[in-house]
């Protein structure tokens, strides 16, 4: 097949994510920027994939009220999903647009005997438009769950903490696209300089402004061709990512007298921030349990210009990585988590965990508390961040390492939820060591 529409991309997109089991957005950045899409279609491929694996337990509903819970191959199931994301969600799209296009489609991809299908339920739901979306009303207060297409068992935990309407809130703030945001480089340039090749580049952008972060040093990129075809991008005058993750840089107090520890760095978007705030002086050690991100914050520490990071070499059994001599004055473990703070952005995830894997996760970041702590010098400083929402992660780990090593103090904990402070949810705490206390 030659796939050239958006909506044939977005299909292609959604049968290697089934195929292969690879998460969507990794295909999207694979895939998208060499498909030959124009700004326009290539945004709406991007938003009906994702919108497509975002909603796709109450696209499923739809599916199963006029089929009667009857399964279908795999290829119609994504077609249906396309369309009925474009007719119930998109508004800017024409109902017999999205129903055409879907049936061409059908045809396109060789399902001949099944076009008349996938027109039937489509066409079927474009004459109910208002009856389908009161009965989509009606599911979201009835079924919070499937109305906004969270797994039960993550929106129960939600709502027995916080209570429906906070449960909504966060609901609500994961099913709409994510922002962008790009963090000055000022290593390579300063702002007036960077806002003046946006300028020249097509890149129209808006003022970023939150208490952990100085002003004029993170930006919301509101329109912009493919970063990588960007010269600002290539030359590392800047680097893509969510404000929330400086929080756990900033609360480091890291200076060139100090030397420093970043123990899960890659993909280097704190390192790099931190090489940054040091003005690529003092002394960073990074690592991470796996050679391809190691390589990857290598590639990002080249383009930013960062030269006061040493790598670790990659542990032979990331299992069991071998213990680091050597204590630091600080300590940064921006550990492996649950992402449940991220889902907005990582719109697979949330069909991914599952109770068992956040028990796995626990454990593993337990760990990994204590091989850092085991780096950290008397009187030092550890910064433990996740971008989860789930006490087990945060707030439960700060009051079982205390028991743990009574000689660590647990200074400070603040957690940034997403629908408060309009970024990824995040959670950083500040442990101390005793003094004389190793």
């Amino acid at each position: 097949m030659n796939f050239q529409t958006p909506r044939e991309i977005a299909f292609r997109l959604l049968r290697q994510r089934e195929a292969g089991g690879v998460y969507l957005e990794h295909l999207i950045e694979q895939e998208l920027p060499r498909a030959g899409l124009a700004p326009r279609d290539r945004a709406l491929a991007h938003e009906i994939a994702c919108g497509a694996v975002r909603w796709q337990a109450t696209l499923d509903w739809l599916i199963d009220r006029r089929t009667g819970g009857r399964r279908q191959v795999a290829a119609v199931r994504q077609l249906l999903r396309l369309g009925l994301y474009q007719l119930f969600w998109l508004d800017r799209v024409p109902d017999h647009a999205a129903v055409n296009e879907t049936v061409q489609l059908a045809r396109r991809a060789g399902l001949h005997a099944q076009a008349g299908f996938v027109n039937a339920v489509l066409r079927g739901y474009a004459r109910e438009r208002a009856a389908t979306l009161e009965a989509l009303e009606d599911l979201r207060r009835t079924d919070p769950a499937l109305g906004h297409s969270h797994p039960a068992w993550l929106v129960d935990r939600w709502t027995v903490r916080w209570g429906p309407e906070t449960a909504r809130s966060l609901l609500e703030w994961n099913n709409t696209p994510p922002r962008t945001f790009a963090r000055l480089n000022t290593l390579r340039t300063d702002a007036g300089r960077l806002l003046e090749r946006w300028r020249a580049e097509g890149v129209t952008y808006d003022f970023g402004r939150w208490d952990w972060i100085p002003e004029n040093l993170v930006f919301e990129l509101k329109d912009h061709p493919p970063l990588t075809a960007l010269g600002s991008f290539r030359e590392g005058w800047f680097y893509v990512q969510d404000p929330s993750t400086l929080l756990a840089v900033r609360t480091l107090e890291a200076t060139p007298a100090t030397t420093v520890l970043d123990l899960c760095a890659a993909p280097g978007g704190k390192t790099t921030f931190l090489a940054q705030g040091l003005e690529n002086a003092g002394r960073v050690l990074a690592g991470d349990l796996g050679a391809d991100r190691l390589e990857l914050l290598r590639a990002n520490c080249r383009r930013l210009g960062v030269g006061n990071v040493e790598l670790l070499a990659p542990p032979a059994d990331p299992d069991h990585p071998p213990p680091i001599a050597e204590r630091f004055d600080r300590v940064l473990l921006d550990t492996p988590c649950s992402n449940t703070g991220a889902l907005r952005r990582r719109v697979d995830l949330r069909w991914r965990l599952s109770p068992g894997e956040l028990q796995r996760l626990t454990r593993l970041q337990e760990a990994l508390l204590d091989r850092a702590l085991g780096c950290l010098k008397p009187d030092g400083r550890l910064v433990y961040s996740t971008c989860s929402l789930e006490p087990e992660e945060n707030e439960d780990q700060m009051a079982a390492v205390r028991s743990r090593h009574p000689e660590i103090e647990c200074v400070s904990m603040r957690t940034l939820r997403p629908f408060a402070e309009s970024v990824d949810g995040a959670f950083v705490a500040v442990l101390r060591r005793s003094s004389g206390m190793l």
